[in-house]
């Protein structure tokens, strides 16, 4: 049977399948296409209470209505709040409604939460609405928004900007998953670098606001993925800035955001004020991604006697000791700066364009004012009238709104144009995609420059030989998309087995200048028809009494077991407790003989011997796997995940080298599994699941267990409830993630 190395192609690399962000219709949640009515009913002694109680979150029961096009959507038992910082002691407030507050799981056309701005300190209230719609036609997977009139019990609060939450379901409906950590950046978020510890990105300020907020995976609240961001993005030397950081952040759709941040002049985000920004950590293709936050304080408003439509481009960062290491060293990187500027001249001549945008300008308002004359609370904030709303767009009200929109736009694109360094760019990489399908090699890219490129191409390698070219195309035609879409791909065919490949992306323009990416090669296999049979088959990793090694200490073992019918070399294989380091440790220039046992010594200590690793087993629960050469692409032999180990008990299969992991009350290293195990009732967080990785169709727990298995885009693909096995036979090879408990997640490869 021939097996190919899913872990390599999923783990060892720095990209997994990059797919362009996926821009979701508006739907009926955000239908732009006129002004839907929401209405809450509240017991009024509750909304009293509310307006009393301003800094309170406490989400109180009401019921939610959504009118639109003639149809009425009713939810009850919703929970409603107000939201926002300073908006909370404005007249116009600010609200939030939670669809899952009070049954947990519920949805409203796919969306948990909703938020419903007040909008209260633009005369337009339109800027906002504005903002997200440039950011999605500039292909950002950005919030969507919509104008709703808002009544609750029955009498009109206003005009309301429906603005989408950012949360699980958002970066889900953008990226294809879920799981990775997303954090909620707010100042002073500088993303300067505080040290090693990952811990120290948790401190909070002394007004009480924790700048880097995670708002998922918070039972685990590991820290680590931000802080090896923000040491690569401040520490990396400069001519290895550019490599290093596109092996963990999305560069070229923020450099995209930069341009738009910078036209609508949005000094309360990151590249001034150090605020209002998410980062996600997307486990499709290991990158954090920038998503935008709250652009209210843009294209003319300001607080703080700043003229931002004139602000240079290259500039535009506070002055000071503020460091903000994401703008500056993207600037200051020529690459980069060359590839902003050619972003930000494509969004002045194609997207804000006086000649066309000005016409999106004139149908928002004329959309939305019918809904301004009689929202009560409009005025009561700065005094605003239903005359400076007319005018809103073409003249600035004055106090903190300096421009109308349209003066504005003007000024600040008149101004960039001028500033504007323009030279020819080099071809810009993104997207990723690949796709090892039996014995063929689908792969994949996006790629913008000013002109279609002279060439685009797939450099590869066989077992290290020589560079060889696949020409990738954008003609319809290879599982490109559309023809002359930007996208360019081709298929790799009928590689043969026993087959390392080493790959990298090429784009070339018609100037000559050139791009390879990533910059180390990409690496996948293809493997031999037979694997060595040789398993982990007993570990212990917290030996206090139970054995020494040669020099008397109580160090962590494990063994390892040949249930083959041949002698396996064990020199150019490895032992790891980490997949993503598949060559921690190399094993002995030793054979394992059939049915024979190996005993191996995990203390950290390798100078004691040969069959003394370089690392320690980690009692509270990790990884084990079993590696082959590299020439394989350290395709996996064996692993398993483990949960908390007690001290002196062994956990090992049952029977040797079978699919069953079992507690044993006698440990016998280097000897045959016995049949006295032990029933264990330890922490819940004490569970295995085995084989992994598996060849069978069923999957089994040490215990009863809720099971929900997710595919590497995040989708939901088998659901089982209290059970100690599963059957996956219909489930194609790959990796997985399997949450167990709603709490615990663990890697399964199927191969």
């Amino acid at each position: 049977m021939r097996n190919i190395s899913f872990l390599t192609f999923l783990f060892f690399v720095s990209f997994i399948t990059q797919g362009q962000p996926v821009l979701p219709e508006n739907g009926i949640a955000f239908d732009d296409s006129q002004v839907n009515r929401v209405d809450i009913l509240i017991h009024p002694d509750t909304l009293d209470w509310i307006y009393n109680n301003v800094e309170s979150n406490i989400e109180w029961h009401a019921t939610f209505i959504y009118s639109y096009s003639g149809m009425k959507d009713t939810i009850d038992e919703v929970g409603f709040r107000l939201r926002g910082n300073t908006s909370r002691g404005a007249a116009k407030k600010s609200f939030k409604v939670s669809f899952n507050t009070f049954h947990p799981g519920r949805k409203w056309e796919g969306l948990e939460k909703m938020n419903l701005n007040g909008e209260h300190n633009d005369p337009s209230i339109s800027r906002s609405k504005i903002c997200w719609d440039l950011l999605h036609d500039f292909g950002i997977p950005a919030p969507r928004s919509n104008h709703v009139e808002l009544y609750i019990n029955g009498n009109y609060y206003g005009l309301y900007l429906n603005v989408e939450h950012i949360d699980e379901e958002f970066v889900e409906s953008r990226f294809g998953n879920k799981d990775g950590n997303l954090f909620k950046c707010l100042y002073p978020a500088d993303l300067d670098y505080l040290g090693s510890n990952p811990d120290a990105y948790k401190y909070v300020t002394s007004w009480g606001s924790q700048p880097y907020d995670l708002k998922t995976n918070t039972a685990v609240d590991d820290y680590s993925d931000l802080a090896t961001f923000i040491d690569k993005l401040n520490n990396s030397d400069d001519e290895d800035f550019l490599c290093a950081l596109d092996t963990l952040f999305n560069i070229y759709d923020y450099l995209k955001i930069m341009a738009v941040d910078i036209f609508i002049g949005n000094w309360d985000g990151y590249i001034y004020n150090q605020n209002n920004f998410y980062l996600y950590h997307n486990s499709a293709n290991d990158l954090f991604e920038y998503i935008p936050y709250d652009l209210d304080n843009t294209l003319g408003i300001d607080w703080i006697d700043r003229d931002w439509a004139h602000r240079d481009i290259y500039d535009w960062a506070q002055h000071g000791n503020n460091v903000r290491p994401l703008y500056s060293r993207m600037i200051d990187n020529e690459q980069l700066r060359e590839q902003f500027s050619h972003y930000l001249n494509t969004l002045l001549q194609e997207y804000v364009n006086p000649d066309s945008w000005f016409d999106y300008l004139d149908d928002l308002k004329t959309k939305i004012q019918g809904y301004v004359p009689d929202d009560p609370y409009y005025p009561l904030d700065y005094g605003f009238t239903y005359s400076d709303f007319l005018n809103s767009f073409e003249d600035s009200y004055g106090g903190h709104v300096d421009y109308g929109i349209k003066p504005y736009a003007v000024e600040r694109r008149t101004a960039a144009l001028d500033q504007l360094e323009i030279n020819n760019i080099t071809p810009v990489i993104k997207y990723m995609n690949w796709e090892l399908d039996s014995n063929d090699l689908w792969a994949g890219i996006f790629v913008e420059d000013e002109n279609v490129p002279s060439e685009v191409s797939l450099f590869y390698t066989f077992n290290n030989g020589s560079q060889l070219e696949l020409s990738l195309l954008d003609d319809g035609l290879h599982n490109d998309g559309e023809a002359n879409d930007g996208y360019f791909a081709n298929t790799l065919q009928d590689i043969e087995n026993n087959t390392v490949i080493r790959f990298q992306f090429y784009a070339e323009d018609v100037n000559g200048n050139e791009n390879l990416l990533p910059c180390d090669p990409l690496v996948i296999s293809i493997m031999p028809s037979e694997d060595p049979e040789i398993y982990i088959n007993e570990f212990m990793a917290s030996n206090t009494t139970t054995i020494t090694d040669e020099y008397g200490e109580y160090d962590d073992w494990v063994e390892l077991y040949n249930a083959g019918s041949s002698s396996v070399w064990l020199g150019d294989k490895y032992l790891s407790d980490n997949f993503d380091n598949p060559s921690k440790w190399l094993m002995p220039d030793d054979w394992i003989q059939p049915g024979a046992f190996y005993l191996i010594w995990a203390d950290d200590d390798p100078d004691q011997g040969p069959n003394h690793t370089n690392f320690k087993l980690d009692a509270d629960g990790e990884e084990l796997a079993i590696f082959d050469s590299e020439g394989t692409g350290y395709f996996v032999i064996d692993s398993v995940s483990f949960g908390i180990q007690p001290s002196d008990l062994s956990f090992g299969r049952m029977p040797d080298g079978g699919p069953e992991w079992v507690f044993f009350n006698e440990a016998t290293p280097g000897l045959g599994n016995t049949t006295d195990i032990r029933e264990t009732n330890f922490l819940e967080s004490d569970i295995s699941m085995y084989p992994n990785p598996c060849t069978v169709d069923i999957l089994n727990f040490s215990r009863k267990c809720d099971v929900n298995i997710f595919d590497v885009t995040g989708k939901s693909i088998l659901i089982q409830q209290k059970s100690k096995s599963v059957d996956i036979s219909k489930m194609p090879k790959g990796m997985y993630v399997v949450c167990i408990d709603r709490k615990i997640n663990k890697k399964l490869f199927i191969q």
